[in-house]
């Protein structure tokens, strides 16, 4: 039984981390929203001004659209909130966590704060209770959105249910990740939580924001896929099956060079044949510039957690460009 192994072995039968459990309002509430990833998540939520925008400038906003952006928003959260709760749970239990977050030696790897199980923080049980919780109150907030949408079409509440159904399970339950579909999730998850609320408030998809949902998924992916390949030697141990740990080194570098080069070029493409406009590819250069940079400098220098890092930035940059691009087309 190798480290790994080992210490989810013990870590299953609930036992908890170094510290002391957190006591008081604040201090829990504080270490249930790192165990939500809450800070890390936000990007997620960034969907809605995206949505927001193409309404404005398209088919209009008025209060019953509001009504259901806001129930999609608040059932995205609990949403999120169980797929972090129960990813985090499953990195406890079998130990890939403290294999990606401590060295033999116990030298913290990246901030132990982040995961509130190892730090010991939370108890296994009150994170697989939120987990539960989250996911309920994610799936009566998207019933409640569906239910008073202006309109109902039928792709928008399949793939609603779709990532109702398959998110969660990322770590969970049928445990996708470990079965080679966790990039899929993480690109397809995003994007619906794009398209989907336009649906139910504008009843269509126009071509411009299927392309932006696209993007938003795409972008979340090379956020993840540098992750991927910090955790590789974790992941592997524990038998989580990311591109990252089945592809070789240059195979992965290529990996995510041709999802970068996607993302270029389907901005490229879209304003080429007429599915956004033409000045498209101009306002989108900022997220080009920084795309660049991400990729090259990690094939200089290997710094997954670099590229991670501005990956964010890019991501976030993409947003406000969508945003620019809607509000003038």
């Amino acid at each position: 039984m190798n480290a790994i192994t080992a210490a989810g072995a013990r870590r299953a039968q609930g036992a908890p981390g170094p510290g002391s459990p957190a006591q008081g309002f604040a201090p829990r509430l504080s270490a249930f929203a790192r165990l939500a990833k809450f800070e890390f998540v936000l990007d997620y939520y960034l969907s809605v001004l995206v949505v927001v925008s193409a309404l404005i400038a398209g088919p209009g906003l008025g209060g019953d659209g509001l009504l259901t952006l806001g129930l999609f928003l608040l059932g995205e959260i609990g949403v999120v909130s169980a797929v972090m709760a129960f990813d985090d749970v499953n990195g406890f239990q079998d130990g890939s966590d403290a294999a990606n977050y401590l060295s033999k030696d116990g030298t913290e790897l990246r901030p132990l704060q982040r995961k509130p199980l190892l730090t010991g923080a939370l108890r296994l049980r009150q994170a697989q209770w939120f987990g539960y919780l989250a996911l309920a109150w994610g799936v009566a907030l998207w019933s409640a959105a569906a239910l008073t949408a202006a309109e109902q079409p039928v792709w928008a509440l399949v793939l609603t249910g779709l990532v109702l159904l398959s998110s969660w399970q990322y770590s969970w339950g049928l445990r996708l990740s470990y079965k080679g579909l966790g990039e899929l999730l993480i690109a397809g998850c995003p994007m619906v939580i794009v398209i989907a609320p336009y649906g139910l408030v504008a009843g269509d998809l126009p071509a411009l924001l299927l392309v932006e949902g696209v993007l938003f998924g795409l972008w979340q992916i090379l956020v993840s896929a540098y992750s991927n390949t910090k955790d590789i030697e974790g992941d592997a141990a524990v038998g989580r099956s990311t591109v990252a740990v089945r592809a070789s080194a240059r195979g992965n570098r290529l990996f995510i060079g041709v999802l970068s080069a996607v993302d270029v070029a389907l901005t490229a493409l879209a304003a080429a044949v007429g599915w956004g406009p033409w000045w498209l590819v101009l306002v989108m250069l900022p997220l080009t510039a920084l795309r660049v940079r991400q990729y090259v400098s990690f094939l200089r220098n290997g710094d997954a957690l670099l590229a991670r890092r501005r990956g964010v930035l890019a991501f976030r940059t993409g947003v406000a460009c969508l945003i620019l691009v809607n509000l003038i087309h």
